[in-house]
């Protein structure tokens, strides 16, 4: 469970969707199981019998599968449960789930008496009316469940028959014949599983799960691995793949029961206040999944923009252009925001770009430029470079520009400062080659003395 919240009249748990389908497809599509293949899935579906009868909670439908569960309702009482394959999930990786606790009851201080489940799974004592019963009754399933894996139906099909009444008479009276392909190992736990007897059931002899999990069948395995689910599956669901018969059951919900689920206003008040505790599996499965499918989205997006703009600016290779790509700039209201730009750098200008190809450019002179500061200087928490401006020294006019990059910003700063530099000298040369053709420093000078001569 991932999740839980209630309504006035409704308690509902978010679960894990198990996109791996259920034993049953797979043994339809997959064929019977081996002996060794068939030892995984019990081992996993022994601890999950373990967890719930430790619990007080018998299952009562241990088959083969159901629809995809993501949403499960419930009333407030607790419930136990039948194994069949159909009720075993596998998630993505093919470890398994046992879902659907329809008939899941609570023994806990009164044993149930209904009979109720799959026929061909359900135990003798829950075919007996007026029988109470317990966790009993989910061992033998589990012997029926296996049986299936094996040889492809219940060990009271043999004959695939669909007369119920057949099938319950079976139950109660036959002797189940094993196949002499089966290891003594296998053999001797089906046998103890499928006792008619519960008191000479394996599980039912005051040990428990225990009793099974001890069996000569499970030697070697560790049950703590197991539990961490770190044995490799026999099976990995196709990915991308609907792993079901019909991609309808997928959303086969009960519409009268997950349909107009509503909180009232007296709810979110009372919810507002909730600590919200995660497990830390979710958290990694949404920085598995989520951030990596959004990150990837955002990652093509900006290879489509700088491809955009690569294609915009390739011809900057064959021009004068010093330097090109993307900076930032502090503006926006009250200059508090970054925005980013394409710059190019040329000896006479640096312009910025926008990603709109319909807006004209941000034109910066370098005679326009008072100075470039030779040193990085802190803004907003970030190494910038800072261009001071000619014009009103009072409103201390500047831009500001910086780069993630470490080295991009490096050699910004260094073309900002070796262009100015350029364009400074470049200057200075023109005003005095045009000093030297159109005479302005000897006018000068003549105004000069001239002005002096008079006093002035």
């Amino acid at each position: 469970m991932t999740y839980a919240f209630q309504t006035p009249d409704k308690l509902c748990f978010i679960l894990d969707l198990m996109n791996g389908g259920d034993l049953h497809y797979h043994l339809s599509q997959h064929g019977v199981f081996t002996e060794q293949e068939m030892r995984f899935y019990a081992t996993e579906v022994i601890l999950g019998l373990e967890h719930m009868h430790k619990r007080f909670v018998v299952y009562r439908d241990l088959r083969s599968p159901l629809p995809f569960l993501s949403l499960f309702q419930c009333s407030r009482e607790l419930l136990i449960y039948y194994i069949v394959p159909a009720n075993i999930l596998l998630d993505e990786h093919g470890h398994v789930r046992i879902s659907d606790l329809g008939l899941a009851c609570d023994f806990s201080k009164k044993k149930p008496h209904a009979s109720v489940g799959t026929h061909g799974y359900m135990a003798p004592e829950v075919l007996s009316k007026g029988t109470a019963y317990d966790s009993s009754a989910d061992w033998f399933s589990l012997g029926c469940m296996l049986y299936k894996l094996l040889k492809g139906h219940s060990p009271f099909r043999q004959h695939k028959t669909k007369d119920k009444h057949e099938i319950d008479r079976m139950t109660l009276t036959m002797n189940v014949e094993l196949p002499d392909s089966f290891s003594i190992e296998l053999k001797n736990l089906l046998e103890g599983l499928l006792q008619r007897d519960v008191d000479k059931r394996l599980g039912c002899k005051a040990q428990g799960a225990d009793e099974v999990k001890d069996h000569p069948i499970f030697t070697g395995i560790d049950w703590q691995l197991v539990y961490l689910q770190k044995y490799p599956p026999p099976l990995i669901p196709p990915r991308g793949e609907v792993n079901a018969a019909d991609a309808f059951d997928i959303g086969s919900f009960d519409e009268e029961d997950t349909k107009g689920i509503k909180l009232t206003d007296a709810d979110q008040e009372l919810y507002k206040n909730f600590p919200v505790t995660i497990s830390e599996r979710w958290q990694q499965e949404i920085a598995e999944t989520v951030f990596e499918t959004i990150n990837l989205e955002a990652d093509k997006v900006e290879q489509k923009k700088k491809a955009k703009m690569k294609m915009k600016f390739d011809d900057e290779k064959e021009s004068d252009c010093i330097i090109h790509g993307y900076i930032k700039k502090l503006g926006g209201p009250f200059a508090s925001a970054w925005q980013t730009r394409y710059g190019k750098l040329y000896p006479n200008r640096l312009e910025l770009h926008t990603e709109s190809s319909s807006t004209k450019p941000e034109l910066i002179f370098m005679d326009q430029i008072e100075d470039v500061i030779s040193d990085y200087v802190m803004v907003k928490g970030e190494q910038c470079i800072v261009l001071k401006m000619k014009g009103d020294k009072e409103r201390d006019a500047k831009i500001v520009l910086t780069n993630p990059d470490e080295i991009g910003l490096k050699e910004w700063l260094t073309s900002l400062k070796s262009t100015y530099k350029n364009s400074l000298e470049l200057l200075a040369s023109m005003a005095k080659k045009a000093g030297k053709i159109y005479g302005t420093e000897t006018n000068n000078r003549n105004n000069l003395v001239s002005r002096n001569t008079n006093g002035n």
